[in-house]
């Protein structure tokens, strides 16, 4: 069983470019051109071209590319925001909305031709993002799943809650949940790879895999293989064993 992952993109088109090539070159050498790759999600925010990536990403599974997108926060967040009544996530910090500097959805309306004045409210932009954005685009964030299965593999944006059966995880917990993930080191059954939490390397910790290298602060955007359970960052020298911490 063999599967290749893509960290958090944040609207860096160049770099899912490039992580795309990585993979291609691995699956030649492998010659396996069926194994699925999985994004987990954040594919949109502080990076330059949310819009090319959605684009990218579209147009593959539209050619039917074994792709696999998952659901980010952020994602979710420019979803809400772009449904035709405007929507805060509720997971966010009560001083915080998609167009707050920490976040990054300036940037992504940037994307589409949008600019944001200096002290404007969020909402006032609401009309012109409608006519904007591509309500392809509006659907696509919207219907993203934030699960994927794969025989030992689970794949996420953020994590799981420890304790609480797979088929019974919420939204809420798969696109935000940090801490008490992250503490807990008990045998989730599968092996939950996730991005979510930058790191400066991937790492595997025995019961999850954590492939967010930091792309949306001006790092890397990271792509693995992961067989079995065992996992490989994949580099123009090749794979590099990702041993477990």
């Amino acid at each position: 069983m063999r599967a290749y992952a893509i960290g958090d993109i944040h609207g860096h088109l160049g770099k899912l470019e490039q992580a795309h090539a990585l993979i291609a070159e691995d699956r030649a050498r492998c010659g396996d051109m069926d194994a699925p790759i999985v994004h987990v999600g954040d594919l949109v925010d502080r990076g330059p071209d949310s819009r090319g990536v959605i684009q990218y990403l579209l147009d593959g599974q539209v050619r039917g590319e074994n792709w696999v997108v998952l659901k980010g926060n952020h994602d979710r967040m420019a979803a809400l925001f772009l449904r035709d009544t405007p929507q805060l996530d509720p997971q966010l910090l009560m001083d915080h909305y998609w167009c707050h500097p920490r976040i990054g959805g300036v940037e992504t309306l940037g994307s589409y031709g949008i600019t944001v004045p200096e002290g404007i409210r969020t909402y006032q932009l609401h009309a012109e993002a409608l006519t904007k954005v591509p309500p392809i685009h509006r659907r696509y964030l919207d219907d993203l799943p934030a699960m994927h299965r794969m025989g030992e593999l689970c794949f996420v944006h953020a994590g799981i809650r420890p304790g609480v059966p797979l088929k019974d995880q919420t939204e809420d917990d798969l696109t935000w949940i940090r801490k008490e993930f992250h503490q807990d080191r008990s045998d989730h059954g599968p092996l939950i790879i996730h991005g979510h939490t930058p790191v400066k390397e991937v790492t595997h910790y025995g019961n999850r895999l954590n492939i967010d290298t930091g792309a949306g602060h001006g790092k890397a955007l990271s792509a693995v293989v992961i067989e079995e359970r065992e996992a490989w960052l994949l580099t123009h020298e090749g794979r590099q064993p990702v041993l477990r911490g």
